[in-house]
């Protein structure tokens, strides 16, 4: 033997007299031993210290039952104090040894999707739950309802607002709710001394492993807790106030709780059957002063109240919208990946409601996580809601109580119809006659799907039923379309008909509210979906109606006015019907009908990003993308990549750029693009922008022209390094429009750097708005001198670029080498000063086509301007002007040179587009027309071009 139990021991011995010490060697002989050996009396006689018979006493009996015998024998000889000073050692050595076997047991598990041998902490993983008090007559609210008094797990055995402290508390929570790891979380922090510290042990039973074979006592359920320790029953239940149990899983002993009271046990060693001695603990016939905490699922809650006395239980109403944000990154334990998926589930309302529930949260994390391992991001997500919803239910089926797998078919058949009747009459709550009627009271099933709620209606009080979430109802009602019948199930004309374009044509014409429903139709009808209804549930889906969905969304009305117009999707609701389908030849049929994409006012979250560029990837007929005040949601910058994960492919593709995703999807192989329109610009850093354009001009690669307008973005002379850059290496980039930016002249010189570099390939630079000043036109000057590509540059709106820049841009537009075809300064501030300069230019320009001079006061300047315009090499074709500032010799120059040239289209061009007030601007995207057209588009009034543009460049001009 060793340790403080045989010192304690020792000490005992070597105190004793020499007569007691040979009367102690001589009763143990007779001492009735289990599981051991008498150490025989020839022996015994050659002992003559204690030390050595402590080690005679070690190897015979073992530690624990020889330190039960020498307490025993003390007590026969009258030592009681000896006796009791070792029993008060065993059982603190005892409680030591308790602690560390729940700390082997509780604070490390194993989830189902772990590695094998991988332990996780539940220091680590548990995230706070929203508990609510209440008292027994009021239960069965939605998740998340924090409208009753919230409690913790550190307040959980701290009094009510009665003052009382509860003896027994009933934990309440439907599957998955996070009631075992509750559990957990109790028996860890009583481990590490910070909750519970008024109990000296605290026992958890697994309700689901008792057996109901034989009878048992409280010693005996104690002593499960306990394995292969002997246990100082005596001493433990001799302090019953200081004992916690705790019974988790409680409804799975399914136990009637109502026996007379004289048939009850008042005593602990007493043997009996499990549910007397079960509900005597409940009663309080024994131990009455311990205190009891019970798991359970809400089926076992009203007999649970009708047995217990106390006023109030509590409920597990699920994670806090705080809450699923911590648990997202306590569960990958790296914030980068945390993030990400985060704001992936967080985009898509149906998941990110349904994380309300704990376990729906695992399992969004356990598939994101092998995504992200997989793919290395998630917007090529393979799995959709209704998959996700699908692993859940899975996960439903695998803890249920029951085992009778046919009467569960036939029980979601009828589950199923219960829930599409409800969502077509706007019905969340249903009676207990209605769950008769449908053959639903099964309470051990039901409470898997469905929350009881008690209600007060007159005097009576009923009992309504609620599934546990809106989406389950939602799901449960669209797989009520597709199950396949059941072979003997009795038609019942009471049951709603499987009209699935009743359902569709409903949805389109005037119940929006059906979009979850309908959009997880679409999901079920996936090959996988149908596998995992098979495997995981045991339903038979059926695919019959994957026609009627394919043949509705060809149908549906198209984003067009005119037979010669693209077919356009004009709605986000049409990708994600698509995306939850996620099979591509489903998506390919039906988007064979549609060549465009017209989106506005859309708010682009990373889900929505998913399911639009899923759609992308499989059309190959697109043709056109317009864009307007869209706006994507973009992820703040963080200085490392996730772990495991590519620094290049990461920050590429969740960090810098919001755009990336599209672009890259729009750059597939099949690609037929010819246009893309983007405009006003996304709420987004210019940042994220700036570093969003290389990737996207590279994804679409040269034969398509790319057009680029960030129209109140912020921009900053910061961006403009890597714009220049950006110009000099892209050669498919044609069209760059900024407005609303504080480039400064410092960063329009970075800009001009790039425009300078033969790559360039730019045709239109539109500079509205940015603030520019004369100090930086010497550097446009050269540029526009080298760029033999630059046809337009538009320079409105810039009050501080005045008569002396105009002059120096006039010396680079005069170089051999320029090409400009358009030149805008409405509204910079300019004066008659500058019209000499402008003259001078004319006369060696053959090229320009277009000269905006709007909202300027001339002078005698515009008298000189217009009489060289008379001039026949003079081929000009559209002069924008202000005529009410003109001088009566202008006007007269003016009516004399529109009677030389008719055909010179003079008038107002500058159509202002300054933002609202407090939000972004929202401006008409196009302002430009197709070159060679001359027609106006949308605002602004035709330039006709002497040089039609390439078809497929139209729509960037």
């Amino acid at each position: 033997m060793a340790g403080e139990e045989s010192t304690i021991l020792l000490e005992a011995l070597e105190g004793l007299t020499l007569e007691d010490f040979q009367e102690f060697k001589k009763k143990l002989p007779h001492t009735d031993i289990k599981g051991g050996w008498n150490i025989g009396r020839d022996e015994l006689e050659k002992v003559t210290h204690p030390s050595s018979l402590i080690s005679y006493m070690g190897d015979s009996y073992g530690e624990g039952a020889a330190m039960d015998i020498a307490i025993s024998l003390f007590e026969e000889m009258n030592q009681r104090d000896l006796a009791e000073k070792i029993l008060d050692e065993k059982v603190k050595e005892y409680k030591q040894k308790y602690t560390e076997h729940v700390a082997r047991e509780f604070l490390q598990y194993k989830e189902a999707n772990s590695c094998l041998g991988e332990n996780l902490s539940v220091r680590d993983r548990y995230t706070n739950l929203t508990i609510a008090r209440k008292s027994w007559d009021q239960h069965g609210d939605e998740p998340g309802d924090v409208s009753s008094d919230t409690v913790t797990t550190q307040t959980l055995f701290e009094p009510s607002k009665d003052g009382q402290v509860p003896l027994i508390t009933v934990l309440v929570g439907a599957s998955g709710m996070g009631k075992t790891m509750t559990i957990r979380k109790v028996m860890m922090e009583w481990v590490e001394g910070t909750l519970c510290t008024q109990f000296d042990y605290v026992f958890c039973i697994d309700c689901k492993e008792l057996s109901f074979s034989k009878e048992v006592s409280m010693v005996d359920l104690i002593s499960k807790c306990c394995p292969q320790q002997r246990m100082p029953a005596g001493r433990i239940l001799g302090n019953p106030e200081k004992i916690l149990f705790i019974f988790d899983s409680f409804e799975a002993l399914g136990l009637p709780l109502a026996q007379p009271k004289d048939e009850l046990s008042t005593d602990p060693t007493e043997a009996k059957p499990l549910e007397t001695t079960l509900l005597s603990l409940l009663r309080r016939t024994v131990l009455p002063e311990s205190s009891v905490l019970i798991a359970t699922r809400p089926a076992a809650l009203q007999s649970l109240g009708q047995c217990l006395e106390g006023k109030h239980y509590v409920e597990i109403l699920g994670f806090s919208p705080a809450a699923r944000e911590e648990y997202f990154h306590r569960y990958f334990g790296n914030d980068n990946k945390a993030d990400v998926a985060f704001r992936f589930t967080r985009g898509n309302e149906v998941l990110y409601s349904l994380c309300v529930i704990p376990v729906m949260s695992w399992t969004v994390c356990t598939v994101l996580e092998r995504e992200l391992y997989e793919r290395n991001q998630l917007l090529a997500c393979s799995k959709t809601t209704t998959q996700m919803i699908m692993f859940y239910l899975s996960w439903l089926m695998k803890h249920r109580v029951s085992n009778a797998w046919q009467n569960l078919q036939q029980f979601l058949h009828k589950l199923c119809s219960l829930a599409a009747d409800g969502i077509w009459k706007h019905k969340v709550l249903f009676e207990e006659k209605e769950i008769e009627d449908q053959g639903l009271n099964q309470p051990q099933l039901l409470s898997l799907f469905l929350n009881e709620k008690g209600l007060e209606k007159g005097t009576d009080h009923v009992n309504v039923y609620s599934f546990s979430h809106l989406h389950l109802q939602e799901l449960f009602a669209a797989m009520f379309y597709v199950l396949e019948d059941q072979d003997g199930m009795v038609s019942d004309s009471r049951i709603l008909a499987k009209d699935v374009n009743m359902l569709l044509e409903s949805y389109h014409t005037s119940r929006m509210d059906l979009n979850v429903t309908v959009r997880l139709l679409f999901g079920l009808v996936n090959p996988k979906s149908v596998e995992y209804a098979g495997e995981g549930i045991g339903c038979r889906i059926s695919l019959q109606p994957r026609e009627d969905l394919l043949r509705w969304l060809q149908t549906r009305p198209r984003g067009t006015s005119h037979p010669r117009e693209v077919m356009k999707i004009e709605d986000l609701d049409t990708f994600h019907l698509l995306f939850e389908t996620n099979e591509k030849s489903f998506v390919q049929s039906v988007l064979g009908s549609f060549t465009g994409i017209a989106l506005q006012d859309v708010k682009l979250t990373l889900y929505d990003q998913a399911a639009l560029c899923f759609c992308i990837k499989q059309w190959a007929g697109l043709l056109s993308v317009t864009l307007r005040s869209c706006s994507f949601h973009q992820q703040h910058h963080r200085q490392e990549p996730a772990k495991g994960l590519p620094r290049q492919s990461w920050q590429q593709e969740e960090l810098h750029s919001p755009l990336h995703p599209l672009c890259q999807a729009l750059g597939h192989p099949g690609s037929s693009l010819q246009s893309l329109r983007y405009g006003p610009a996304p709420v987004c850093t210019s940042t994220g922008w700036v570093a969003a354009l290389p990737a996207c001009c590279r994804a679409v690669g040269q034969s398509v022209p790319l057009s680029c307008r960030l129209q109140w973005c912020g921009l900053t002379e910061g961006d403009s390094g890597a714009l220049g850059t950006l110009l000099a290496t892209l050669p498919s980039l044609v069209h760059l429009e900024l407005g609303d930016g504080a480039l400064g002249d410092d960063g329009v010189r970075m800009l001009c750097a790039g425009l300078r570099q033969p790559g360039c390939q730019l045709r239109v630079l539109r500079l509205r708005y940015t603030h520019l000043t004369s100090a930086c036109c010497q550097d446009l000057a050269v540029a526009l001198g080298t760029s033999t590509c630059l046809e337009e540059l538009d320079l409105s709106f810039s009050a501080g670029l005045r008569d002396d820049g105009v002059k120096l841009l006039c010396e680079g537009l005069q170089h051999s080498g320029c090409q400009l075809r358009a030149l805008r300064l409405g509204s910079c501030s300019l004066t008659g000063a500058c019209c000499q300069a402008l003259v001078a230019w004319l006369r060696h320009s053959h090229g320009l086509k277009c000269l905006d001079l709007s909202d300027t006061e001339l002078g005698a300047g515009a008298t000189l301007l217009l009489q060289h315009l008379r001039h026949h090499s003079c081929t000009l074709q559209t002069l924008g002007l202000s005529t009410s500032t003109l001088s009566k010799d202008a006007l007269q120059e003016l009516a004399a040179l529109r009677a030389l040239k008719p055909s010179l289209k003079i008038t107002d061009l500058l159509e202002h587009e300054a933002p609202e007030t407090g939000a972004m601007a929202r401006l008409t995207f196009q302002r430009s027309v197709w070159a060679g057209r001359g027609a106006a588009v949308r605002g602004r009034k035709g330039l006709p071009s002497s040089r039609a543009a390439p078809p497929h460049s139209r729509s960037l001009c």
